[in-house]
């Protein structure tokens, strides 16, 4: 598996995860078509910037366009403070594989190597069963249940915790 940044020809996966129904059902359902580009456009000035990293996850012995899903690390305001926050997509045809899994160790490894992120935090929806067992199968701590917003939907989420110096297993 290979994790590249990711750039404006991304648009098309970004549709694919992003406004399929399917793949947004633990998110509030899917998000409209248009925008994309321009969410695309935002990530990689993002990554340009260096204020997030946005990954596209290549599967093995696939050409770089061949995306399987990505891994997102940013710092962002939740209330009063600034965290650290990780999240994943993968679409269908590679779900089960162990691709989550291996980008979201992989993203960590990086963020405690740089030393910059500190804690990580993770919200997968409490319905999202596979992505709450990537939380516990790479060294979060559970926090607790809570609602958090996402594209202007609150979610109920398990709230996860890692320090990526010391906890990625």
């Amino acid at each position: 598996m290979l994790l590249r940044n990711v750039v404006l020809g991304d648009v098309d996966a970004y549709i694919r995860m992003r406004c399929d129904p399917d793949m947004m059902r633990d998110l509030g359902g899917p998000l409209p078509r248009e925008g994309m580009e321009e969410t695309v456009r935002r990530d990689v000035r993002r990554v340009a910037e260096g204020t997030a990293w946005t990954k596209m996850i290549i599967p093995e012995s696939a050409a770089p366009s061949a995306v399987a899903g990505t891994v997102t690390l940013r710092s962002h305001e939740a209330g009063d403070q600034r965290i650290s926050e990780i999240g994943w997509m993968v679409l269908p045809a590679f779900q089960g594989q162990g691709y989550g899994k291996r980008a979201v160790r992989t993203l960590l490894e990086m963020a405690g190597e740089d030393g910059r992120w500190g804690l990580v935090h993770a919200f997968p929806a409490t319905s999202n069963l596979p992505s709450n067992g990537i939380c516990r199968s790479v060294g979060f701590t559970f926090v607790e249940e809570q609602n958090v917003e996402f594209a202007g939907r609150v979610l109920r989420t398990n709230h996860w915790i890692i320090d990526p110096l010391t906890d990625v297993t």
